[in-house]
């Protein structure tokens, strides 16, 4: 089953704590919304199982449609509807950043700048410092506890957020967790910068090729973290706004950029919303050839920022991109 109470938290960050020598270390952050209702986002930073060390990725001017659809939350915890129409994430779907860019750190060792801790305070000690900064946390709902005060900061009643991290692909012990677009993870919003910073969690156990209904490992697949060296075909650019009236002639572009030819019969790129068109090609993609796709009404895409994927003949995810709304001009094409 996905998780029960998957949302997001609109608030202030005010405090931090580390658990460096705890049994299932996590870094705390105590947080307070606009209402003065206090909440405590409990953030892992070392797996149970092995390998034990997280991967992160840190996106340090973070871009993608996803923000604008954050901006009008209210303040406070907003439980987010399962799927893809609200602004929930998903580490495989969503094209919030290249897997392949993930590190892996210890949770916290002696010394400056070298464990996951120490990365996670650089960013969320500028936002307790920046009043006018503001976290929104994905993950899983805790509290609120009545006549329980919280086992960190003490504040009453106990509530928070958990499950800060990917959540999707895990192994058997908790595959229970499994779901699609109820991934955790957070971002920091400076408004004085004109700036976001994305922060993503996994597990090093946990499988990248995930079934679409339960969120779980496929079986029989490859689910190793992908790499560039294993994406030989991947999205290039795409004209999002045809100059002209609308419906205008849409299209993505792919380039094959291995040393081999590429067989792209049943092959689609899809939207957020699983809309599509097939990769129509008059046979296979030859190492260095680009081939312009186009995209049929039930594709469209949209002029205020959005996702594209290139799926496999087995619906598999080889590559996935994303651009915003100040990406977008008429007649011109956004390249990735």
């Amino acid at each position: 089953m996905p998780l029960k109470t998957y949302g997001v938290l609109s608030a202030r960050a005010v405090d931090t704590r580390r658990e460096g020598a705890s049994h299932t270390p996590h870094y705390q952050i105590h947080l307070t919304d606009d209402q003065g209702t206090h909440y405590r986002a409990a953030v892992n930073v070392l797996s149970q199982e092995q390998p034990s060390e997280l991967l992160y990725l840190v996106a340090d001017d973070f871009r993608h449609p996803l923000t604008a659809r954050l901006e009008d939350l209210s303040s406070g915890w907003n439980t987010l509807p399962s799927g893809p129409g609200g602004p929930n994430l998903d580490f495989v779907r969503g094209n919030l950043f290249d897997p392949a860019g993930m590190r892996s750190l210890p949770p916290d060792v002696a010394g400056p700048d070298n464990d996951l801790a120490d990365l996670l305070d650089h960013y969320v000690q500028r936002a307790v410092a920046d009043p006018a900064a503001r976290l929104y946390v994905f993950g899983s709902r805790f509290g609120p506890e009545p006549g329980v005060k919280d086992k960190v900061f003490g504040f009453l009643p106990g509530n928070g957020v958990h499950d800060v991290h990917m959540n999707q692909g895990n192994s058997h012990r908790f595959r229970g967790d499994d779901g699609v677009w109820q991934d955790g993870g957070f971002l920091l919003r400076f408004p004085g910068q004109s700036r976001w910073v994305g922060i993503f969690l996994a597990f090093q156990s946990q499988s990248w090729h995930t079934d679409d209904t339960t969120g779980h490992t496929l079986e029989h697949v490859d689910g190793t973290r992908p790499t560039p060296a294993v994406r030989p075909v991947r999205i290039v650019a795409a004209l999002v706004d045809p100059a002209g009236p609308a419906p205008g002639a849409e299209t993505v572009t792919l380039l094959n950029a291995s040393a081999d030819p590429v067989d792209l019969t049943g092959w689609r790129v899809v939207g957020r919303l699983g809309h599509g068109a097939p990769v129509q090609a008059a046979g296979p993609l030859a190492p260095g050839a680009c081939l312009t796709v186009p995209l049929g009404a039930e594709a469209r895409l949209g002029d205020h920022g959005g996702e594209l994927s290139l799926l496999d003949a087995a619906g598999l995810k080889v590559h996935g991109v994303s651009y915003t709304a100040e990406q977008v001009r008429e007649g011109w094409t956004v390249v990735f």
